[in-house]
Parts: C-alpha cells; structure tokens; sequence
C-alpha cells in the first residue's frame, strides 16, 4: 500500500491500524478456537468451526432470532482479510467444500456474516460426524469497484486455500433469552 491521489499516507496508517485490529481478531481466534490460517494472492483466509449457532435476520421489517436448527451440529466459519493492510474484506463470494478420501461430502457459498467480535463467511451445517477432513476455500475474484488507481488492483485473480486433517466441532449452541423468535437458521446439509 503506497499513498495515491486517493489515499494519503496517514490514510493508509489509519487503515493498516483497522487491520492490526482485525488481525488480533484473527489470531485470537486461532489461539482460542484452532483457526487455520493461510495466504493465497491478495488474501489471507482462516478457517475455524465451533458448534452450530442461532443468528437473528430481518422477518419483514423486523428482526427475529433464529435458532440453529435441530439437524445442525457444527458452525463453519471464514475469515478473509486484505494480505496489504490486514483489514476485513467484505462483498465476496466464498467456497467452502469438506472432502474425505476424494469425495466431497459438502461444498457451499457461505453468505457475510455480522459478528461482534470477527466478521465471517459461514454457515450452520448437519455433518455426518467429526471427521478428519480436508477443507477447501475458494474465493472468486472480487466484484465490487476498487477505488485507487496505485492500491485498487487487487483481487481480481481467484484464490484457493486447503486444510488438512480438520476435525469438526459437534453440537449446538442454544439461545433460549433471544427474543422475539423466528424460524430456525438454515442449515447446509453435508452427506
């Protein structure tokens, strides 16, 4: 990251100390949870799970809780950040696949997701057990505009990272103070 006619070098501080502060979230989250990391071009990815989790959404125009439903047993989660200045980036199209012994037993785009500690891609899935299994992300090139003709050619090659030998987390986390409530969370269902 270079100052431009668009960004400023103390621009560019700002921003690289929005990203330390992701990053902390990042490594926090691997020493916590077992994320895996890795760098892949422009990004860097890191995958964790933890038991399937509630989320609220908007139900027409107001929002409601939604439970993880009762076949889901694990919460995939993707972090993906900018490799320049360690900052979230947001708008993507994410993959997820698990595989075992060459088979694909789920593969998925996982949606953004809020949370008030990292955001993520991820979704709620029903895994036939824990594993072991080989999880692949991949990122397709970004598809949103870049706005700095020094810093903006970025993402746009896809971007693919492997993690081997993952076991899953298994079980739910209920929610049962969150109110008002909707209909369970969706699911991903592997095989």
């Amino acid at each position: 990251m270079t100052p431009s006619n668009e960004a400023t070098a103390g621009q560019l501080d700002v921003a690289r100390a929005e990203g330390d502060g992701y990053q902390r979230a990042m490594r926090t989250m691997a020493d916590e949870e077992g994320a895996m990391t890795a760098r892949s071009g422009d990004l860097v990815i890191a995958f964790v799970n933890e038991e399937a989790e509630g989320m609220y959404a908007l139900d027409g125009d107001r929002l409601v809780w939604r439970e993880a439903a009762q076949d889901a047993n694990v919460h995939l989660e993707v972090a993906v950040a900018d490799a320049g200045d360690g900052r979230f980036v947001p708008g993507l199209s994410v993959h997820l696949e698990l595989s075992r012994a060459g088979r694909t037993v789920l593969a998925t785009e996982l949606p953004f997701l809020w949370h008030p500690f990292l955001h993520h891609y991820g979704a709620n899935a029903a895994m036939p057990d824990e594993g072991p299994y080989q999880v692949t992300v991949r990122v397709a090139p970004a598809g949103f505009m870049r706005h700095d003709p020094v810093n903006g050619r970025r993402y746009a090659e896809p971007v693919e990272v492997r993690f081997d030998d993952v076991r899953l987390a298994s079980g739910r986390k209920p929610s049962p103070d969150a109110q008002p409530r909707g209909a369970d969370a969706p699911t991903v269902l592997g095989s």
